[in-house]
């Protein structure tokens, strides 16, 4: 025996897919989407600017699904780059 197997014999826990992978909507995460579709329906329905809200959410959408199939988690590394200081910046 060696490996995982000699560590612990008998506690095995299977891991879904679903716990691995990010929850996308169209391609891109959810809260991205969630929060381009509020804000284009506001442009759209707000304003009355409907073609500006249109292209506003086509192109949200498409630089968040291109963000996505870089780095799943974009999101979450952006935030955290916001949020810190830069190390050399006086």
């Amino acid at each position: 025996m060696s490996g995982v197997d000699a560590f612990a014999p008998g506690f095995e826990v299977p891991l879904h897919r679903s716990l691995t992978e990010p929850i996308l909507l169209g391609g891109s995460p959810r809260t991205v989407a969630i929060a381009n579709g509020t804000t284009a329906a506001a442009v759209g329905l707000g304003l009355q600017l409907w073609l500006l809200g249109v292209v506003l959410w086509i192109v949200g959408h498409a630089l968040a699904v291109w963000g996505a199939k870089l780095d799943p988690q974009f999101m979450q590394v952006f935030t955290l780059h916001i949020k810190h200081k830069s190390l050399l910046d006086v």
